[in-house]
């Protein structure tokens, strides 16, 4: 049920990037493949109208945006009224950051249909902005269809009432506000937030009390949820309510684990620190509106639609520290490091997200290639914070990568030392590393242990239970057991190519080529492009006799850029195929070479989200 009123949002958030990325046409999202492969341009190549759009466009795709604004702008010399082109820049603007640009191209742009929504909306925010609350209340009246821009209307009007002393009407306004169920957890907290700014305590208490007693709404917009827990801590840590602060943060701890900004805030209270709200103005409360909707709209595919409500909250909120985070994020998640980098730089010290961002910026500086840098940089977070188990996570990532094992394991040492006699169950990750680490450098009485500590305190994570139970298969110890993790792995991750890869790698490993080549065959639907599958998938071939099938599965492989080491292996398999059953040797290490990749992908994911 959940999952479906996500999709919702989804759907709606999809109309309006339909709208705002193509306005009156379709063409764009048409051609998109033909113009991503073509060479970028330069603004010098620019000469004519078309060679300008046509850059543009590239750039466009490539998600290169200040090019891409450059380019519609030299191309609005040759056809200064080419409206298709204005509302490509418009929207190239927005999502670039921006904003006053924008709205510029809005206002020459509001009698048009194809973007209108989007046109109106960018001007009211742009009276929010000037504290032109009328005007804003105005431009937001909406009656059509679409729930999603429903409700971003009705919230943003309400807080442009409130803008203009009226927060009864407002409160009215949002209480008034119909529509499907994932609404509540929106209308909850900004009426709360509301009611906060206007000093009425009965109302704040009640609609915030509300918003994180609804466990389904949290879930489908846990961003909104987080500032609805924060603000309610807050406002009882300043009414005296202590007790009532903290319990609230256990409700957020409740539903996100070491949620670094809740155990800050915990801390804070604790410590009888002076408490300030996040939102207090009607600029904010708007910003908070996008950011709302953002948040619950931001996973991969969405990067665009939700950019463009980000960048628009950043106008009015500059140092919200949680959207400066979460466009770090997006910029990390197109493979911007530079621009992630910047973001998370500018996130205010005094801020709770701090820790978080400094976090992203070392795995971020790891990633442009600034691996010393990025050392530097997270050794100085342990020093200041040795009991944060997230420190040693994000470094033992960037390790990882470098594939520095032994640097590695004695990091994760230090790391169980921290834990002390009694991990809690979201110490697993500590201990699988750490067991990576050993296994890496060929320590395996080391690192079992450490996999198996990993699966006592999470007997059900399929990282772990692929992981270990490959290893034993591969080294022809505990065969059934080893399988029988593996088939479970893929039961609790069945869509997770890399694990349906290791059942049909332990099949081959077994002399089971028949089940090898069918769990190797979905291993390779799930993970179009990789190397390795491809690479064992033609193994397989080869011992069912598919010999021309595994011949093209190992050409395939090497065209796909496998590891160094690989390709003189995978050439001698094309010209000479494999030898004979009684000659094989067990090739452990090689075999493995894809586990620790994910594993460690997977929990350095898992630790960025957090």
């Amino acid at each position: 049920m959940r999952q479906n009123k996500l999709l919702r949002l989804l759907s709606a958030a999809a109309m309006l990037a339909l709208v705002v990325t193509t306005g009156s046409h379709y063409a764009f999202a048409e051609e998109a493949a033909a113009v991503e492969d073509a060479e970028p341009f330069d603004l010098t190549s620019a000469n004519t109208f078309a060679g300008a759009f046509l850059a543009a466009r590239t750039a466009d795709v490539d998600r290169d945006y200040a090019m891409a604004a450059d380019l519609y702008r030299i191309a609005l010399q040759f056809e200064p009224d080419n409206r298709e082109v204005k509302q490509r820049l418009m929207i190239t603007l927005l999502i670039g950051g921006e904003f006053d640009e924008g709205v510029k191209v809005a206002e020459d742009l509001k009698s048009e249909r194809a973007v209108e929504r989007i046109t109106t909306v960018v001007r009211a925010i742009d009276a929010i902005r000037k504290r032109e609350y009328r005007t804003a209340q105005k431009l937001l009246k909406y009656e059509g269809p679409n729930d999603l821009d429903r409700l971003m209307s009705t919230l943003l009007s309400a807080w442009a009432k409130y803008g203009q002393g009226r927060p009864k009407e407002a409160l009215a306004q949002i209480k008034a506000l119909d529509g499907p169920e994932w609404f509540r957890v929106f209308k909850n907290y900004h009426a709360g937030a509301i009611a906060l700014a206007a000093g009425d305590k009965a109302t704040a208490r009640a609609r915030l009390n509300d918003a994180i007693l609804d466990r389904e709404g949290g879930s489908a917009a846990p961003d909104t949820f987080m500032r609805a827990v924060e603000a309610l801590a807050r406002f009882e840590a300043r009414e005296g309510n202590k007790q009532k602060a903290l319990d609230t943060v256990s409700v957020g701890e409740s539903l996100v684990n070491n949620y670094t900004p809740l155990e800050a805030l915990r801390k804070s209270i604790e410590e009888g620190k002076h408490q300030e709200q996040q939102v207090r103005t009607a600029v904010q409360g708007a910003a908070a509106v996008l950011f709302s909707i953002g948040g619950a709209l931001n996973r991969e595919g969405a990067e665009d639609i939700v950019s463009l409500y980000l960048q628009t909250a950043r106008r009015l909120d500059p140092d919200s520290a949680d959207i400066l985070v979460m466009l770090g994020g997006i910029a990390e998640n197109l493979k911007k490091e530079q621009e992630a980098i910047a973001l998370y730089r500018s996130v205010p010290e005094d801020s709770p997200m701090r820790r978080v961002s400094e976090l992203q910026l070392g795995l971020a500086l790891a990633g442009v290639g600034k691996v010393d840098e990025a050392k530097k940089h997270l050794q100085g977070l342990i020093e200041l914070d040795p009991k944060n188990i997230r420190n040693y996570l994000a470094y033992g990532s960037v390790l990882s990568d470098a594939k520095a094992y032994k640097e590695m394991g004695e990091l994760y040492d230090r790391a169980v030392e921290a834990i002390g006699p009694v991990p809690k169950r979201s110490d697993w990750t500590v201990f699988f590393q750490r067991g990576i680490a050993y296994e890496r450098q060929k320590l395996w009485e080391k690192a079992e242990p450490n996999f198996r500590k990993a699966l006592e305190l999470n007997p059900d994570q399929p990282q772990v239970l692929n992981y270990l139970g490959y290893s034993w298969v591969d080294m022809n110890i505990n065969l059934e057991e080893g399988l029988e993790m593996i088939r479970k792995a893929v039961e609790l991750k069945p869509d997770d190519g890399y694990i349906v890869d290791s059942l049909g790698w332990a099949y081959f490993r077994m002399n089971r080529f028949e089940e090898a080549v069918g769990e190797l065959e979905r291993a390779a639907e799930l993970m179009a492009g990789d190397p390795t599958i491809n690479d064992h998938l033609g193994d397989a071939y080869w011992r069912v006799g598919r010999k021309l099938e595994a011949v093209f599965q190992w050409t395939q492989a090497l065209e796909l850029e496998p590891e160094e080491a690989e390709i003189p292996k995978i050439k001698a398999k094309i010209e000479n195929g494999l030898p004979p059953l009684a000659q094989t040797v067990p090739a452990a290490a090689d075999a493995k070479e894809t586990l620790p990749k994910k594993g460690a992908a997977e929990t350095a994911a898992s630790d960025k989200k957090s």
